[in-house]
């Protein structure tokens, strides 16, 4: 049985998702034909493209003509003529200059001209402003680059109006993208099986476009959901029989072994799947099953991910980047607001060491690149320090980046040397408070003068660190809020770059499992069935939804400008840094004209709401 694998939009198009090499490195050593695409990608370097440009004027053209028929029969409202003005601008002229402007923009991210911010900048905004062109050509959606920020309009956590999205020609982007990069590989190819991987929610409207698109034309086609995603929401899609019209199964936590059964079985025709590990149907009578039956993988007897098949030169940076995991789960495994351990039916487990240096020496010798991103959901400090020592020893000269709690066994001067010396490069921490009775109620097990060492010896050391914080978690006061930021500026200097947001209630998280315990009550929508986190009120003490968005908005305007960065791509300052050979990058800080331009473009959002 001929397998096409489908990694959808939308998802930060700068390295290749893990997923489905992952896959395929176990089905094709077992003899299947498997064919593995990142539509994700191939969709932006295609709408970066002249063809989709010139079908996109088209779409303008026709929602031009439209309203200006409606003007002549009737008096158009503020949003119509609004419309009408942007439309117009689009001229085959500006579309002409546009497909050129965008070409040159996708030679600079991909090319040497990468390494100059004063280039790199320019290129992303012909980027940016190509998507506001392709927004148009689809109104109201907003089509993003990045494109976290994407938004159909219709809202992916709730089913009823994913199942409305589907047969929108207007608003639905992904109906197009099906036609231009997926329906004649399934007319050539013609698989028997389509396993689609859906790792983050946005790609749910996307994903089940693809499934309905792909069922009008080959119904018998089997379709099998998988990713995280897909596991978080599995009790709410066993309630929606609308959406098991339009796939066959899903493959629940991990996938590797789960899958290569479940295509065993359909290859010889087996009818009953009750018997098979991870697995959720829906049976001849029409109900949703989930088996009992569970597996989970051994790490040390999984071959290395299989890229091979992927446009490996399609992702929008100048040196490949390949993702590699040694450890599933997270080691510590206790952060209260934290519902990661979803995907999985075992607790945490790693790889040894020597089996990690020599996959990491096997992928680079493959692909021919020294770029790594390791996206373990938390790198363990005894990996950290023995996988350093080891990739020094070796002489693997590679260049990594991975995610990282703050430790009190990392505060040496010799582990942060060894890590400098074995290509780390950039480091994301988990920060969360500056406060420690926070930190307590969180179960980090971290003090702030630990935090601290680890970011002046990652900063000694040439490790760019960047840190992730929230304002708002439960029973958090004003005054401890203050201690995060407080924290941040007096140590300014060992800090690179920062992220922080509002708390948020992962439904699956210990604070939603016991809101008693933390003094919150849970709203929760029936319409949003589909919803992974929970709206949530007080019942004690400490920082509404709202104040805390009113500390993140102040910090957002008062922050040091040492952290008003001109990209804030994760990807592009790890090239950066091994490219540079340092970690003080000051060419990538926002001017004061930068930073005034961007606070007056802020402010006229603001008045246009």
């Amino acid at each position: 049985m001929k397998t096409l694998l489908l990694f959808p939009p939308d998802w930060l198009p700068s390295e290749p998702y893990l997923s489905l090499p992952s896959l395929t490195a176990v089905l094709r050593p077992a003899g299947h034909e498997v064919i593995q695409k990142d539509v994700n990608v191939e969709m932006y370097d295609m709408m970066f493209g002249e063809k989709f440009l010139l079908h996109v004027h088209g779409r303008i053209g026709f929602e031009m003509r439209h309203l200006q028929r409606a003007a002549g029969e009737r008096a158009l409202n503020e949003e119509e003529q609004a419309l009408l003005t942007q439309l117009e601008d689009v001229t085959e002229d500006r579309i002409r200059q546009l497909i050129r402007d965008v070409g040159r923009a996708k030679g600079v991210l991909r090319g040497p001209e990468f390494y100059s911010i004063d280039q790199l900048e320019p290129a992303n905004a012909v980027l940016h402003q190509a998507m506001s062109v392709i927004s148009l050509g689809y109104y109201p959606a907003q089509i993003c680059f990045p494109p976290i920020e994407t938004d159909l309009v219709y809202k992916p956590f709730m089913s009823s109006e994913i199942l409305e999205a589907l047969d929108d020609e207007q608003i639905n982007v992904y109906r197009d993208v099906y036609q231009f990069l997926i329906a004649d590989l399934m007319e050539k190819e013609r698989p028997g099986l389509v396993g689609i991987s859906i790792v983050q929610q946005k790609q749910l409207i996307p994903a089940f476009t693809f499934c309905k698109l792909i069922k009008e034309t080959y119904p018998d086609v089997h379709i099998t959901l998988g990713g995280n995603i897909v596991t978080r929401i599995r009790d709410a899609l066993g309630n929606v029989p609308a959406l098991w019209d339009l796939f066959d199964t899903a493959v629940l936590y991990e996938g590797e072994n789960a899958f290569l059964q479940l295509i065993e079985a359909l290859e010889k025709g087996e009818k009953d799947l009750s018997s098979l590990p991870n697995l959720m149907y829906r049976a001849e009578d029409g109900s949703v099953r989930t088996n009992k039956e569970v597996c989970s993988e051994d790490l040390a007897k999984l071959p290395p991910p299989d890229f091979d098949g992927l446009p490996l030169d399609l992702y929008f940076v100048p040196k490949l980047i390949l993702p590699y995991l040694a450890t599933r789960g997270c080691y510590w495994g206790k952060c209260t607001f934290c519902d990661h351990f979803q995907g999985y039916v075992e607790g945490y487990r790693t790889k040894q060491v020597h089996q990690i240096v020599d996959e990491i020496k096997f992928l680079k010798e493959k692909y021919g690149n020294r770029h790594f991103h390791f996206t373990d959901e938390s790198y363990p400090p005894a990996l950290f320090r023995k996988l350093s020592r080891e990739l020094i020893d070796q002489k693997l000269d590679i260049a990594w980046t991975t995610h990282m709690r703050f430790e009190e066994v990392l505060l040496d001067e010799e582990v942060w040397k060894d890590a400098a010396d074995s290509g780390c490069k950039y480091l994301h921490f988990g920060y969360e408070s500056g406060n420690e009775r926070v930190l307590k109620l969180m179960d980090k097990a971290t003090r702030p003068d630990a935090i601290q060492t680890n970011l002046e010896m990652s900063a000694k050391f040439g490790i760019w660190n960047h840190i992730m914080g929230f304002f708002g978690f439960p029973g958090e006061t004003s005054e401890e809020a203050e201690d995060s930021k407080r924290f941040v500026h007096k140590n300014r200097d060992a800090i690179h770059s920062l992220g922080f947001m509002t708390f948020v209630l992962g439904k699956f998280s210990p604070v939603a499992m016991e809101p008693e315990k933390y003094g919150i009550s849970c709203y929760k929508n029936p319409e949003w069935d589909l919803a992974l986190d929970y709206y949530f009120t007080l019942e004690k003490g400490g920082l509404s939804i709202r104040e805390a968005l009113e500390v993140f908005d102040e910090f957002e305007r008062n922050h040091d400008h040492k952290w008003d960065l001109r990209t804030c791509v994760r990807e592009y300052i790890f090239l950066y840094i091994d490219h540079f050979g340092t970690n003080d990058l000051k060419m990538l800080q926002m001017t004061p004209e930068q930073r005034a331009a961007m606070a007056q473009t802020a402010q006229s959002s603001v008045g246009m709401v």
